[in-house]
């Protein structure tokens, strides 16, 4: 069977090998990217906590409307941090980021609005098989939050919250594996979205557990900044970015390969 151009490309991308424990590095990395140039990413996050407050207040009462909201804020999130991950390449590079370096990474891109075309997808298709699963099985109507509070999480016969939490885990899985390191990629190389998907893809083949590793920090972390009424994200959202480019430069090896300005 003829393999497909982008898998072949994709091959240039050598995946070196990582401890298990490498995600807590990129943590720290993250964090002291953060600390150099805060102004920028603050902001960033900022802009993502006052965007979730004002989704919540226009959809605090329509259950299904909130949580696609929400779904599609979470999946296209990682997206926004675009020019978080070129502050990132500049610092690695000895260079002085500054909010030229955002505005430059923000130049128009055809390949990362066709990635975030994709997660928006992604998000609507959760949200869809979300709401029949749910509506199906739920002994009540559900329509507000507190409808799916009682019928589902306190529901007091089945497992109906348990199993829609491991369908969305299976849901998400495709989604992590195909991103993990994707963005950073297409920011830094001129490949295409499918060679940076196939990419990502390989990455998590190769690395499970630190991947996996890596995939609960970030749900625990994202879970933390929307707890504290989104306020955490202010932080949580340009740390998590950062670190996120240097879990790309860590996994994918691009020796020789002409870097993207």
């Amino acid at each position: 069977m003829r393999e497909s151009p982008a898998l072949i490309e994709s091959r240039r991308f050598g995946v070196r090998p990582i401890p298990t424990l490498r995600p807590l590095g990129w943590l720290a990395l993250g964090w002291r990217d953060l600390r150099r140039f805060p102004s920028f990413g603050l902001a960033h996050g900022l802009v993502l906590a006052a965007f979730g407050a004002v989704l919540i207040m226009l959809a605090h009462d329509q259950f299904w409307l909130l949580a696609g909201a929400f779904s599609g804020f979470l999946l296209v999130a990682p997206l926004s941090a675009t020019g978080l991950y070129a502050i990132s390449r500049a610092l690695e590079r000895g260079e002085s980021p500054s909010w030229r370096t955002v505005a430059v990474a923000w130049k128009p891109e055809p390949r990362l609005v066709h990635f975030g075309v994709l997660l928006a997808l992604a998000g609507t298709g959760w949200v869809v098989t979300s709401a029949s699963f749910i509506t199906g099985l739920s002994p009540i109507p559900v329509e507000r939050p507190i409808d799916f509070v009682r019928g589902v999480v306190l529901a007091e016969h089945g497992h109906l919250f348990e199993i829609w939490l491991l369908l969305g885990g299976l849901l998400a899985a495709p989604v992590y594996a195909s991103s993990v390191v994707a963005l950073p990629m297409l920011l830094d190389r001129q490949v295409g979205v499918m060679v940076a998907v196939l990419t990502s893809w390989r990455v998590v083949q190769e690395h499970a557990l630190p991947l996996a590793l890596w995939a609960a920090l970030l749900f625990c972390l994202t879970a933390l900044g929307l707890a504290t009424a989104l306020l955490g994200l202010v932080v949580v959202a340009p740390w998590l970015a950062h670190a996120s480019w240097h879990a790309y430069r860590d996994l994918v090896d691009t020796t020789g390969l002409e870097a993207r300005p």
